[in-house]
């Protein structure tokens, strides 16, 4: 049943729903005269009549009835919360649409959680401890769910080892430290180079062993590295033969530790 359906016979007025409203809203009818009990009579009395309910016509029902009555409630209340209900006519319908907006989020929320819990209808999780007449139970009124062949089964199904995955077609690629220092060491006896420059064409293995490499050397003294800005190109140079002081710093702590 659509609100504009429904049908007000009052003392203040008489007609449809939705143009009392509009009326409220022009303050072409006082709020305070109109009984808000008369209209939700009318409304239930309307809904016997037609035999059904539909769900978003009511709830929208109730949304305005709830903003009426807040409404004609903070007219009837003295004091100072009289200014805050001074609204126009536009801003007293826009009040109502948000509210009407909200109605419609939390019920599309509701209707979400609905069909998430309809999809987990067949999990089920006890928290608490089951009741204490659960938990005895005489040999005389135990009797198995599962027929003890199926429960073994399953059993040996779990403890079956899964057939081994031939990786024999997957070359793993291999690279030692050695041989990347060996690498950069021949770099640095031809110049300062990027390290781009070092891993061109590498892989994945081969750049975090380069990389480690690169440590390594920088410990020892052999090179250094510089990079402009964040994220931008690291140059590689020779280093002087002392290790850095931070890292003979480190080495000392290591060593007394």
């Amino acid at each position: 049943m659509r609100l504009v359906e429904l049908e007000l016979d009052l003392d203040v007025f008489a007609g449809p729903f939705d143009l009392l409203l509009t009326l409220i809203l022009r303050e072409e009818v006082d709020l305070l005269e109109v009984d808000l009990a008369e209209i939700v009579i009318s409304y239930i009395d309307h809904l016997e009549r037609r035999g059904e309910l539909e769900l978003e016509a009511a709830t929208e029902f109730l949304v305005l009835i709830s903003a009426l009555l807040e409404l004609k409630s903070r007219l009837l209340l003295p004091g100072e919360e009289e200014e805050l209900i001074e609204l126009e006519p536009g801003e007293a319908a826009e009040e109502l649409l948000a509210r009407l907006l909200d109605a419609h989020r939390y019920r599309a929320a509701a209707e979400h959680l609905q069909e998430r819990l309809a999809s987990e209808s067949g999990h089920r999780f006890r928290s608490a401890a089951p009741p204490a007449f659960l938990r005895r139970a005489s040999l005389d009124d135990a009797r198995a769910v599962y027929d003890p062949a199926t429960l073994a089964a399953a059993v040996g199904d779990l403890l079956r080892l899964a057939e081994p995955v031939d990786v024999r077609h997957m070359g793993a690629p291999k690279v030692s430290v050695a041989e990347r220092l060996a690498h950069l060491r021949r770099l640095l006896r031809q110049g300062s180079f990027t390290f781009d420059e070092a891993v061109a064409r590498a892989d994945r293995v081969t750049v975090a062993v380069t990389l480690f490499a690169v440590l390594e050397l920088y410990k020892q003294g052999e090179l250094t590295w510089t990079q402009e800005r964040p994220f931008d190109e690291i140059r590689i140079s020779a280093g002087s033969s002392e290790r850095p002081a931070a890292v003979e710093r480190l080495s000392v702590e290591r060593l007394s530790a």
